[in-house]
């Protein structure tokens, strides 16, 4: 697949290789391989075109449902990313000149990808936006919108760090201009008691990210939370802390195996779970609904994934489905 995209994008494309990725994407067709279609409806090709970074497992997860989905409908399935707007824009436009029945993006960086999605709907190609872009989804002409309210997620947020007793938290944003991400900590700001600050970190960069939230930690001793917006720089967030001997506790959103095991031998405090492999396996699964039977689901509104907080009583029930990348 990859292949394919520099073929049409150039061979100075960048996101769609990493040899964590390339083993996910291994599994992954080992496991469709094994499956078997429970229809007979022609084999359409649906493509995904995400914002995710490199090495992202947020997204493993995605692509897990969507596979998952896929070979149950009998859909050729196929994925490029690129943390980079424009870049990612590219990548829809080369699925659009492909001529793919179907196409699923998320809208990080939502003006960079209007005029790109308003195109697939003049080909005639049916869009479905997952994870970030609720508010914009309707408006670019998708068909509906899957993922969580980033407002209410970080809502639900601000109300567990006040059940928590806490007073001042560190909000860490590891994307610049990401809609979805100044959402989260804007809700938490609006439900939490305390004060909330804002830390801006190069997510690409992880000994940056850990060096960031452990001189913010050592400059201000008051701060007793601190709250990740993804499942991967939680266990960063939890060696700044000890570095910089401090006692805040560690929150994040997402949840992966390591939150899992960290929520439960007590190092992470909770977890906003958005549920990333329904929004894969729901995205194919509505785009083979519509090419089928013409079905909408949503009714113009987000078709919500989360958030669920989890704590340390939720580890077990959930440490076997994180291992097999599902939740």
């Amino acid at each position: 697949m990859c292949a394919v995209l520099a073929a049409v994008l150039g061979a100075s494309l960048a996101g769609c290789s990493s040899t964590g990725g390339k083993r996910a994407e291994d599994a992954r067709a080992a496991q469709a391989a094994g499956g078997k279609a429970a229809v007979n409806t022609p084999r359409w090709t649906f493509a995904m075109v995400t914002h995710s970074g490199d090495g992202d497992t947020f997204w493993d997860i995605v692509q897990n449902g969507a596979q998952q989905a896929a070979v149950k409908d009998n859909i050729k399935f196929v994925y490029a990313h690129d943390k980079e707007a424009q870049r990612q824009s590219q990548l829809v436009q080369s699925y659009i000149d492909q001529k793919v029945d179907g196409l699923i993006v998320s809208l990080a960086k939502p003006d960079a990808m209007k005029d790109v999605v308003l195109k697939a709907e003049k080909a005639g190609i049916p869009v479905i936006t997952v994870n970030s872009g609720a508010e914009e989804s309707k408006a670019f002409g998708a068909l509906s919108h899957i993922g969580q309210d980033e407002t209410v997620a970080g809502e639900a947020v601000g109300e567990e760090l006040n059940k928590r007793g806490k007073k001042k938290a560190l909000c860490v944003l590891h994307e610049q201009g990401n809609v979805g991400h100044e959402q989260r900590c804007d809700g938490a700001k609006q439900t939490f008691k305390g004060d909330l600050q804002k830390l801006y970190v190069d997510g690409t960069n992880m000994p940056d990210v850990q060096a960031s939230i452990e001189s913010k930690l050592q400059a201000d001793p008051s701060i007793d939370a601190v709250v990740t917006l993804g499942a991967p720089f939680a266990p960063t967030a939890v060696k700044a802390r000890e570095q910089a001997g401090s006692k805040a506790e560690v929150d994040t959103f997402d949840l992966n195996a390591q939150v899992a095991a960290g929520l439960k031998d007590g190092s992470l405090g909770f977890a906003v779970d958005q549920q990333p492999y329904l929004q894969g396996y729901e995205a194919v699964d509505l785009l083979w609904l519509y090419k089928y039977n013409s079905d909408v689901l949503g009714g113009g509104k987000p078709v919500l994934t989360g958030p669920q907080v989890i704590t340390k009583k939720d580890a077990d029930a959930l440490q076997d489905y994180t291992k097999r990348g599902t939740r």
